[in-house]
């Protein structure tokens, strides 16, 4: 459901049983992963046009619940809780810098067909940095009926506060840039296991359970209707398939299966708890009056912004202003690129091998961690608010629709930037009613604690070792900030810069989790087999597939491999192997992470 979920491999079913015939370009002699003979379109396949589009629209329903969501849960702490025009402009802008990043990764970057968007592992900082006393929302901006939502006033309320977001995420960016084309990131990797990333993950979402709590307590019957929906769909009715028409050449009209309610469980929800709502408004069965229990609910308090907003908006750079950059906050975002950096290294692993492709190269892992921190500073400057990372949940989309193309990602990137432009889109999502989007978050930062706490899995839990790093880890994680947000004044050093940096750290659940998981993991003797090193790294096998590697995971129109092949170039950590380096030469293959 979010970009911290793995992919579930043990799904056996297509979701299309039959493969379109004929109008698709197949290459042959594609051996070598474990499911690509089992792949409708192997990564080099290029699907029918019609195809590419229908599971590009698809991939991008996949994503929307975490697309949406970022922005709806940084919204109060944006002071915007109460102008869903502007919640729409953050929508719209999301989807279309997803849009660009998901182009750049799949072109340029590690080249595989996996989807970018934003992350809930810069939600936590992000959080963190706004509660400082200097960006707390004014009282004014709480009470509804003192919002005028044109005023100047308003507006510089809201936009200095993303524009500080906007600073510290493109400088933490960087970072992430760095990190990936220097090559420093299979260094780091050494040192980060999975008790430091299982406290790390679980704490991005245990922390968030007042802003779900507090949406779905608007009408908890109406939050209650989403989760059983969801639920319902995504677990009881996930293995029902669907019988859809299928057009092709050989056969001209006949059937094929569609796994709607697995697919789709959480727009499916959400549309139906929708239509729940507006149901009881027509009918009058929610309340009326403002100050009453459960009128948030009503789909008739936001009307007016799919009036209000354009047809068609660009979301441009620095749309917001000029971005501003403070230490605390950078500091902050930094620890979520660093949490970010470890998920999408796994996944490129799992979507190599469910895309029928050898396992990435350092060059191609290289380079796709450079690209996110690139896509990162571009979503800074187009004033997302949040940063972007490699979104698992549509990796396992992979595993069951048995199209690794990735030029159905390019079709769903392209998708992504005309949804961004059209702007009407993003302000139907913004009047979602909140328990609505109360209920969609209390079963989505669930997923995402059991996503981290599954990593698990590598380590040995019967060793106290183990199980005192685990659970010190989480219970100081959500303890620490609890304390230091009650007691700031506890921590002054007399100096303000420093003051914000401590602050935005020790508030940042997931930063003190990671933090203390990382180092005792690192400083506590444990053997490579109890710490679940040996599962966790990579396995290094041998592998002839070199030609696959190349076309795989080389540069558009063979740059770096037919040309740009300067014996310079070799001492760049992201540039591929000239064809003629290749011979003879060894990959490394691997189990995904």
């Amino acid at each position: 459901m979010t970009s911290c979920e793995h992919p579930d491999f043990l799904q056996d079913d297509n979701m299309l049983s039959s493969q379109d015939d004929g109008q698709g370009k197949k290459k042959d002699g594609q051996p070598g992963s474990p499911s690509s003979s089992h792949l409708a379109y192997g990564i080099l396949d290029v699907p029918p046009w019609y195809l590419c589009i229908f599971l590009g629209i698809q991939h991008f329903l996949t994503a929307l619940g975490g697309l949406v969501a970022v922005p709806l849960i940084l919204a109060k702490d944006l002071c915007l809780q109460h102008d869903s025009l502007t919640k729409s402009y953050l929508i719209s802008t999301m989807f279309f810098v997803s849009g660009v990043c998901t182009l750049l990764q799949v072109l340029l970057g590690v080249r595989l067909p996996i989807l970018q968007g934003g992350s809930f592992a810069y939600v936590a900082p992000s959080l963190a940095m706004l509660s400082l006393p200097a960006w707390k929302c004014p009282e004014w901006t709480v009470n509804a009926s003192q919002v005028n939502t044109s005023s100047p006033e308003f507006t510089e309320e809201w936009q200095k506060r993303i524009r500080e977001l906007q600073g510290a995420i493109m400088v933490a960016s960087c970072v992430q840039i760095l990190a990936g084309f220097t090559g420093l990131i299979g260094f780091l990797m050494r040192f980060i296991g999975p008790l430091t990333v299982a406290p790390t993950i679980s704490l991005v979402a245990l922390p968030l359970f007042h802003s779900a709590g507090n949406d779905a307590g608007i009408q908890w019957g109406i939050a209650l209707v989403t989760i059983i929906l969801i639920v319902l769909f995504s677990q009881y009715l996930k293995n029902v398939a669907v019988p859809i028409p299928i057009y092709g050449r050989e056969k001209k009209g006949h059937t094929s299966k569609l796994y709607l309610f697995q697919d789709f469980s959480v727009l499916l929800a959400l549309c139906i708890s929708w239509l729940l709502c507006f149901v009881l408004t027509v009918t009058n069965a929610l309340p009326a009056a403002p100050t009453a229990y459960g009128y948030q609910a009503r789909t008739d308090t936001k009307a007016n912004v799919l009036s209000q907003a354009p047809w068609f908006r660009f979301p441009y750079p620095g749309q917001w202003g000029l971005p501003t950059i403070s230490l605390a906050g950078v500091f902050g975002i930094t620890a979520g690129v660093i949490s970010s950096i470890v998920e999408s290294i796994g996944d490129y692993y799992a979507c190599a091998r469910l895309a029928g492709a050898p396992p990435p190269p350092k060059h191609a892992i290289n380079r796709g961690i450079g690209i996110e921190g690139l896509a990162c500073l571009l979503a800074g400057a187009w004033g997302t608010g949040n940063g972007t990372t490699s979104f698992s949940q549509n990796i396992a989309a992979l595993s069951i629709t048995k199209v690794g193309s990735r030029m159905v990602i390019v079709a769903a990137g392209c998708i992504l930037l005309v949804m961004g432009v059209f702007g009407k889109i993003g302000a139907a999502f913004a009047t979602i009613p909140p328990p609505v989007i109360g209920g969609m978050f209390l079963v989505m930062f669930g997923v995402i604690a059991a996503v981290g706490i599954s990593s698990l899995q590598y380590v040995d839990m019967n060793s106290s070792r183990n199980i005192f790093i685990f659970g010190f880890s989480i219970f100081c994680g959500l303890t620490v900030p609890n304390w230091v947000n009650k007691n700031p004044e506890m921590l002054q050093t007399g100096i303000l810069q420093l003051d914000q940096v401590i602050l935005v750290l020790l508030t940042t659940d997931m930063f003190v989790g990671g933090f203390l998981g990382f180092l005792l993991d690192n400083t506590i003797p444990g053997s490579p087999q109890e710490r679940g090193l040996l599962t966790w790294d990579p396995i290094h096998e041998e592998s002839e597939e070199t030609a696959k590697v190349s076309e795989v995971y080389g540069l558009p129109c063979g740059i770096g491999t037919k040309f740009c092949t300067s014996s310079y170039t070799r001492y760049l950590p992201f540039w591929p192997r000239p064809e003629h380096h290749r011979k003879g030469f060894k990959i490394v293959a691997s189990t995904p992470v």
